[in-house]
């Protein structure tokens, strides 16, 4: 008897999203290549007064990437030579490395291990342990789609002389108190890399801000520090963002309130499914794995509107588990493996293994499931079945 391999589950699908969108994408690229205006021109103009319209930004400054738009947002604030930044060390190395693209010195702070966010009272802690020489800032991230704690970090901002910059690359629509990230501090960054949940068809980013006059900076950054023609002001750096970028995300941005909408009842189907399953307990009752509770969910806080651009969770046997999940062709990803205290290229800042327990702990135990607006119940519980099967041996 001939045996059929499993459907493959794939962490994203966005062949599915395009189906809806292709004839509206189509038609913006024509007209963008009928126009023969490839780079920034109206469609990122348009494409920045609307998202400052949405996000309630003053400006937004369209770039090359989200890595770009970090930098931008950096130093539109006039992060420099010298300066340090304090950010978390359980997120993407651009976090990081963005500042000292600035010429600043990074310095870390543990996370929450709640929500995997940067914790505001370890950040307090570390700025009276670390005592960071010409400490310009603090750059929260909103990992996966859930807003950092705005107030304690405002707080602790006002209290130390400090700027805050948000690395929202992953928490466009996300909210804390009605309020939207990317307007959440002085500037911030997001990404529109194809695995966002606002997403291009390529690399770009944004940068945006709560202060014109650094919107005019990071204008001028993005177009080598330059606002006239062969003019230049400043050293920048060649960020400008396509045309053809901002017209496909002109058109996702119409959309992009619904997709939130459907990844939280993904995110919910799932919570429902491994409670069911007895894998887990309640969102955020527990942040500890056993045997008799394999899985457990980080909390969702409830002044938070959490867009869930990544669905994860704690798992016991965690690298076992994604070995089994992907010999059955379900997708799944470690994000992150190691923290950023740890990695190679930054042993020169002094940290060691133990100098951030939580953020080393979710890097042995942090597992993210396929998640997108368009993926269907039976896939989750095909997921989840598959989880309470390796659970079960």
């Amino acid at each position: 008897m001939t045996m059929t391999s499993p459907t493959p589950i794939p962490m994203l699908d966005l062949k599915r999203q395009y189906a809806t969108l292709r004839e509206e994408v189509r038609a913006a690229i024509d007209q963008v290549c009928e126009s023969q205006s490839l780079v920034l021109g109206e469609e990122v103009a348009s494409l920045e007064r609307e998202i400052s319209a949405m996000l309630g930004a003053r400006a937004t400054v369209g770039c090359s990437s989200g890595t770009d738009a970090l930098w931008l947002a950096l130093a539109g604030v006039g992060v420099t030579n010298g300066d340090s930044f304090l950010t978390t060390p359980f997120t993407f190395f651009a976090s990081a490395s963005s500042i000292t693209r600035c010429g600043a010195r990074p310095y870390f702070a543990d996370i929450d291990p709640l929500t995997f966010n940067l914790s505001a009272r370890a950040t307090q802690n570390a700025i009276a342990a670390q005592r960071p020489a010409h400490l310009k800032g603090i750059m929260p991230v909103h990992l996966y789609g859930q807003c950092v704690d705005a107030d304690a970090f405002d707080a602790l901002a006002k209290a130390h002389k400090l700027v805050i910059v948000e690395d929202a690359a992953q928490a466009f629509g996300a909210t804390w108190k009605g309020r939207h990230a990317g307007a959440l501090g002085l500037s911030a960054a997001f990404s529109f890399y194809p695995t966002k949940n606002l997403s291009a068809f390529g690399d770009a980013g944004a940068a945006t801000t709560t202060d014109p006059e650094v919107g005019e900076h990071m204008k001028r950054l993005r177009n080598h520090g330059s606002a006239v023609r062969y003019y230049h002001q400043e050293i920048g750096w060649n960020a400008r963002m396509d045309a053809i970028q901002g017209a496909v995300l002109r058109i996702k941005l119409r959309h992009i309130a619904q997709w939130n909408h459907l990844r939280a009842e993904v995110a919910a189907k799932y919570d429902d499914l491994l409670q069911k399953a007895g894998l887990t307990g309640a969102r955020g009752a527990a942040i500890t794995v056993s045997a008799s509770h394999p899985i457990a969910l980080p909390a969702t806080r409830p002044e938070a509107t959490h867009i869930f651009h990544q669905y994860v969770l704690r798992a016991e046997k965690r690298d076992e588990l994604r070995d089994f999940l992907l010999a059955r062709k379900i997708g799944c990803e470690i994000y992150y493996p190691v923290p950023l205290h740890l990695q190679e290229c930054f042993a020169y800042l002094g940290y060691k293994a133990g100098d951030f327990p939580e953020a080393e702990r979710a890097c042995r135990e942090v597992l993210a499931l396929p998640i997108f607006p368009e993926l269907t119940s039976s896939e989750q519980e095909t997921v989840v079945a598959a989880i309470a099967e390796f659970y079960s041996k």
